[in-house]
């Protein structure tokens, strides 16, 4: 059986990894354009910011220890052209430039995705930065200690992390977005109204409902402007999103409008012996029960392993994924997973978002803390459909709770009756994920009494 991957993305390395563990006989061959894998680019705003040990360490894997597996790595190679009825590629050896056809019995499409890169004058200035790939973050490493203004366009995650991380190692940053709140996608307005006043306190200059017009360069960095105003910086980098990186495989398969491969359950295409996995590839989206586009590294390890558990016959189900998420911003954490409420608006769905405020563990401690909580639940049926929780206490877990709580398609009163410890080094009598819940079910009947 050979096997053809294209892309050495998180999905690509798990795929092949998993297809060697089940099917030891199985060549298996990785095609990929650039030098490195595994590049864990979440890392990219930390090590700008100096946390980061060893950036070598960013990386799980390497050509060497893939091929010590079994794999054929083909570094360096970029696939010109893939006809997926025969499952035919042409590819071009980057380094010699010798070009090769191979034919293999199965695909397996993990091309990853690629930036949002929108048409504005001046966008291919040197000193407009990226944020993606190895190359990117070593870009903006070589730079970082000599800046003294960045402006970052975007404030999801990826600008969020790095406008923090640029302000706390004494940049001048300016936070540009077009939406009314930062992390406007992940968290809704109590949590995002808070951060905000953090990244003021700061000295961030936030810059809300304003998308940058035009980029100038300047004899001391560039200018940034947009319909309101313009804005001076020695660089600015742009956070902005991703789209599926699939255009070289456009009319062969199913697609979302935006590029994204439609798969099932086994990561099967709709192409026979073609899969797909990843950032290039839909997923199951289980707070609104429908296949969506949601670029995150843990589902594409995810879909990476059920490629090579399904490679042979389809036996392992996708149990879809809740977008579960994290970032720490200020010595906050902040978690959530799922939908808010105006995410969920934008869904279609009828939600409530219940909102509380409460210690994480009995005020007779030496110490305690807030934690910011809620829970996004459906009006008519109760069913949970989203959560999120901020502190300085950790409450990473909280959302892995809850994702698996949607995953079940739990509702809020059980949820407030499920069984949680009590010991006060680590909780309150009630903890905080069960309290908001008993509060979700308390606005529920609050509703059906102001109903009747």
């Amino acid at each position: 059986m050979k096997i053809g991957i294209i892309g050495a993305t998180h999905a690509g390395v798990y795929a092949a990894k998993q297809i060697k563990s089940e099917h030891p006989e199985a060549e298996v061959t990785v095609f990929e354009k650039n030098t490195t894998v595994s590049f864990l680019s979440c890392g990219i705003a930390l090590w700008i910011g100096d946390h980061v040990s060893d950036p070598e360490k960013m990386f799980y894997e390497t050509p060497e220890s893939m091929r010590n597996q079994g794999i054929t790595m083909l570094m360096a190679h970029q696939v010109n052209q893939a006809d997926l009825k025969s499952k035919t590629l042409i590819v071009t050896n980057l380094d010699t430039e010798e070009v090769t056809t191979q034919q293999f019995d199965k695909i397996v499409i993990t091309t990853g995705s690629k930036p949002v890169i929108p048409n504005i004058p001046g966008i291919d200035s040197n000193r407009v930065y990226f944020c993606k790939s190895w190359d990117d973050a070593t870009r903006i490493k070589s730079v970082a200690k000599d800046l003294k203004r960045v402006a970052v366009i975007g404030a999801g995650y990826i600008g969020a992390e790095l406008a923090e991380q640029l302000s706390v190692t004494g940049k001048q940053v300016t936070l540009i977005d077009g939406a009314d709140r930062v992390l406007a996608k992940n968290f809704g307005p109590a949590f995002t109204e808070r951060i905000q006043k953090e990244y003021e306190k700061n000295n961030v200059d936030v810059v809300l409902n304003q998308f940058v017009s035009k980029f100038e360069n300047t004899p001391n960095g560039i200018k940034i402007t947009t319909p309101n105003a313009s804005y001076e910086a020695d660089i600015a980098i742009l956070g902005i999103g991703f789209l599926p990186n699939t255009d070289l495989f456009s009319g062969q398969l199913e697609t979302l409008p935006n590029g994204a491969i439609i798969v099932n359950d086994y990561m099967q295409t709709s192409e026979d012996n073609v899969y797909a996995a990843g950032d290039a590839s839909t997923v199951f989206f289980n707070p609104t029960q429908a296949i969506d586009y949601i670029p995150l590294a843990t589902n594409a390890i995810r879909q990476g392993i059920l490629v090579g558990k399904n490679i042979v016959e389809p036996t392992t189900r996708y149990l879809g994924t809740q977008a579960t998420s994290a970032v720490e911003l200020y010595e906050q954490a902040m978690v959530a997973t799922g939908l808010n409420s105006a995410t969920a608006k934008e869904k279609g769905l009828d939600v409530i978002e219940t909102v509380i405020e409460s210690d994480y563990r009995p005020d007779f401690m030496l110490s305690t803390t807030s934690v910011l909580s809620s829970l996004t639940w459906e009006k008519d049926t109760g069913r949970i459909v989203g959560g999120s929780f901020m502190s300085q206490h950790d409450v990473s877990q909280s959302a892995n709770l809850v994702s698996i709580a949607i995953q079940k398609q739990m509702t809020i009163d059980e949820l407030a009756m499920s069984d949680f410890f009590f010991q006060p080094n680590f909780s309150q009598p009630i903890n905080y994920i069960p309290e908001v819940a008993l509060a979700a079910v308390a606005e529920k009947q609050a509703l059906t009494l102001a109903y009747y």
